[in-house]
């Protein structure tokens, strides 16, 4: 995977001092930043524009924290689950005590084992 080191920065930075010399620096400088301007003004407007089309949409370091953990979001929503459902099974349950009584129902038999049978035919699906 490509990664900048700062060492690989530093040997960028010098080959294009080099490559540009010293007279075209400062205009390539200013045409990077205004670059670097206009696109930040473009993610803001962008950003205002979603924002207005969703307002409860998390904060832009939120969505941030989301997208390098995504397990840690799921945690977190499993916890919210959790607990309103308990709210709600303690509120079920403390309704259920004042008004009706607890019904136990007994648990349903399981099947009872079919006999071999010898002179039947094989079942082709169990080979």
């Amino acid at each position: 995977m490509f990664s900048l080191s700062p060492i690989k920065i530093m040997v960028i930075v010098a080959v294009i001092l080099l490559l540009m010399g010293p007279d075209k620096l400062p205009e390539v400088a200013h045409k990077l930043g205004s670059w670097w301007r206009t696109l930040k003004n473009l993610q803001a407007r962008v950003e205002s524009e979603v924002r207005q089309a969703i307002p409860d949409l998390p904060s832009t370091g939120d969505l941030a924290r989301i997208a390098r953990s995504p397990v840690n979001l799921l945690n977190q929503l499993a916890d919210r689950v959790e607990s309103k459902e308990y709210d709600d099974n303690l509120e079920t349950t403390e309704a259920s005590t004042e008004e009706t009584p607890l019904i136990v129902r007994p648990a349903p038999a399981p099947p009872s084992p079919r006999p071999f049978d010898a002179s039947a035919p094989p079942d082709p699906s169990m080979n």
